[in-house]
């Protein structure tokens, strides 16, 4: 009992100096932020999807937000005719991924505007600034992996389209 009360006292003395620690220096962030996807050329904001326990994902911001028309992108290559007319600027890239055992987020989806198409999808942190982002096509042995940083400085006016 002795012992136990001696492991409390010191557990207490050292109370004040883990209470001045910032919150963020002991659990690194997750994926919920903004980020600047693998090209530099576009700013993907992730946040809970709403009414979910899901994450999903907008395009907020593009280098090149206008076609050679001077015309906002569109989402011209869907394979979906119907959906061809859409901006890109604030188009969902992201959607219904489900946080996993290990810390990733998987089982969800990712939309590819350049290439039209939709791929299952899974998000891994590597660091506090890295976003590992995997598109598949049902076998992550047939995947495209890329690095997302998170934005870190301000990013320029977002997407109004």
């Amino acid at each position: 009992m002795i012992g136990a009360a001696v492991g409390l006292a010191a557990v207490l003395a050292v109370m004040p100096a883990l209470a001045r620690k910032p919150a963020h220096a002991a659990i690194p962030p997750g994926p919920v932020g903004l980020w600047i996807d693998h090209t530099g050329r576009g700013a993907v904001e992730i946040a809970q999807c709403e009414g979910k326990a899901t994450l999903c994902g907008w395009i907020v911001w593009l280098k090149d937000p206008l076609d050679k028309r001077g015309k906002p992108l569109r989402d011209q290559l869907n394979e979906e005719r119907a959906k061809r007319n859409r901006p890109i600027c604030g188009l969902q890239i992201l959607g219904e991924l489900k946080q996993q055992r290990d810390g990733s987020w998987d089982l969800g989806w990712i939309y590819d505007p350049e290439r039209g198409e939709a791929f299952d999808a899974e998000l891994r942190m590597r660091g506090t600034d890295r976003l590992q982002v995997t598109g598949y096509k049902g076998f992550k042995f047939l995947s495209e992996t890329f690095q997302w940083r998170r934005a870190t400085d301000p990013v320029p006016p977002r997407c109004t389209a």
